[in-house]
């Protein structure tokens, strides 16, 4: 099981919309038959990717896949009756498929008689797949929000000047975690005021062939001239979507509806309470710059907070120092946190 996981991350294989599966069939005095994991939408999956390249070996054998074998026609076959014509005697999985429309394949491998145990390293497996599961079962992308501010909190000067409150180290570091997601989502205000590019690039800042879908959210017009709505130099494909919509909760519904399964959002601070008000972020990266500036604008907008103990109090889960790599900066320190389930309360102002 440990290397059908090794499999499924095998680097190079897109992240979403679906699941990263691999797949193990042994022999029945345990030596390995074939190998196999799923490389993308369209592809073979993990499992029918194995048989192919076992062919007849894989009678009797046993197949150790970290994810249930679907059980729909899709782009692909149903793995499950795959697995049943090849004559796989015995089928040990990590994680039950949380998908409602791929999901049956242990029944259907049971009443075809072969052996069938779940389970195992499942812990391993939902963690690999931790954003498709979540957004699989909540019906809604998962939502990473990052944030950069000075010591005291803020994000910006009282000129409006934000370029730069991180250093270097975290820019890119912002790019790693920007190409893990396949949205970003910033507000209209956001693109009027910064004009961003919205794209993932390495660390010699060039674009890389991949990228988000570009996505602004609120109601009021963009100007066509900002560089979000422009073709990206070298990109053959970096499209913009603009969903006139204010509320958090029918921003994502029309996200999922295109299979888009996490936004990285770097919105300004209203987007960024929206979203904490609506209780609908799931993880906080926030970059912490080690200066002051002792007025400017906030990281985010007023939650409607008024004492110390009704505080939104995040778990942290991770603290870095990410050490300068140019030379005469400053480390910054890296906060990455989950949030607890205690509501915020509402608050104002539009995206």
């Amino acid at each position: 099981m440990r290397r059908a996981l090794e499999l499924a991350a095998t680097p190079g294989v897109p992240l979403h919309p679906n699941p990263r599966v691999g797949c193990v069939l042994l022999a029945p005095d345990g030596t390995v038959v074939a190998e196999g994991h799923h490389r993308g939408a369209g592809t073979p999956h993990a499992e029918a990717d194995a048989l192919a390249r076992a062919g007849g070996a894989a009678r009797g054998s046993t197949a150790v896949v970290t994810l249930e074998p679907c059980d729909h026609t899709g782009r692909t076959g149903p793995c499950s009756r795959a697995l049943v014509e090849a004559g796989v005697r015995r089928v040990v999985l990590a994680q039950r498929d949380p998908n409602p429309l791929a999901a049956g394949g242990v029944a259907t491998l049971r009443a075809a008689g072969v052996e069938v145990e779940t389970g195992l390293l499942e812990a391993e497996a939902r963690e690999l797949n931790r954003v498709w599961s979540f957004a699989v079962e909540r019906g809604r992308p998962f939502v990473t929000w990052k944030l950069a501010t000075t010591i005291d909190g803020r994000s910006a000067a009282a000129d409006g000047t934000s370029r730069w409150v991180s250093g270097t180290a975290s820019r890119r570091d912002t790019h790693r975690l920007r190409a893990l997601a396949d949205t970003m989502l910033v507000g209209t205000g956001t693109v009027a005021v910064d004009d961003p590019l919205l794209t993932v690039r390495d660390a010699e800042d060039r674009p890389l062939p991949r990228q988000p879908l570009r996505v602004v959210m609120g109601e009021r017009d963009l100007d066509p001239r900002r560089r979000v709505l422009q073709p990206v130099e070298g990109v053959l494909d970096a499209p913009t979507l603009h969903l006139r919509t204010r509320d958090p909760r029918e921003a994502l519904a029309a996200l999922a509806a295109r299979e888009r399964r996490h936004v990285f959002l770097e919105g300004g601070p209203t987007l960024a309470a929206a979203f904490l008000a609506a209780g609908l972020v799931d993880e906080v990266v926030a970059y912490v710059a080690p200066f002051f500036l002792g007025a400017g604008h906030a990281a985010v907008a007023d939650l409607g907070i008024r004492t110390i103990s009704d505080a939104w109090r995040p778990q942290v889960t991770d603290v870095t120092v990410l050490e300068p790599v140019v030379a005469g900066e400053q480390p910054d320190v890296r906060f990455t946190l989950v949030p607890h389930a205690q509501p915020i309360p509402t608050t104002r102002g539009d995206a």
